[in-house]
Formats: structure tokens, C-alpha cells, sequence
């Protein structure tokens, strides 16, 4: 029995461990998304904007992705694209 808790505490640690390095790579996209947009004019912002989310539309039917899933990646684009961290 002290085995499998061992066990399964190590598969939490790995899991906990892999979370922290999925935020951090997040953050870091979102860094860079930032700044890039920045840099550009707005006309041109407007243009990548658009252009993804042309092709999110595209690529994302609505009876294959569950709709939860799909407002939270359209929330997310919307904060990243629309609303870039100061």
C-alpha cells in the first residue's frame, strides 16, 4: 500500500511539474505575441488579427469541438489579440 501511494505521489509531482512548464511556455507566447504586436502598425495588427481569426472560423467546426472548449480558446485568442497584457 505505501508503494502505490509513492506511486501515485511521484505521477502528481511529474504532473504538477509538467503544468508549471505548459504555463511558463504560455507566458513566454504571450510575451512574444505582445511585443510583436507592438511593433506593428495597426492597420497591419488589424490584418493578423483578422487573418486569425479567419482561419480559427476555418479550421474549427462547431459540432467537432465541444462548445465550452471552443469559447475558452476564442476568450483567450480575444485577450492575447484584442487586449495584450500591459
Amino acid at each position: 500500500m505505501k508503494n502505490l501511494i509513492a506511486e501515485l505521489l511521484v505521477k502528481l509531482a511529474q504532473k504538477e511539474e509538467e503544468s508549471k512548464e505548459l504555463v511558463a511556455q504560455v507566458e513566454a507566447l504571450e510575451i512574444v505575441v505582445t511585443a510583436m504586436l507592438r511593433r506593428m502598425e495597426q492597420k497591419e495588427q488589424d490584418a493578423l488579427i483578422q487573418g486569425i481569426e479567419d482561419a480559427l472560423r476555418e479550421v474549427n467546426p462547431p459540432s467537432e469541438v465541444p462548445h465550452r472548449d471552443s469559447e475558452l480558446l476564442n476568450q483567450y485568442l480575444k485577450k492575447l489579440l484584442r487586449h495584450p497584457r500591459s
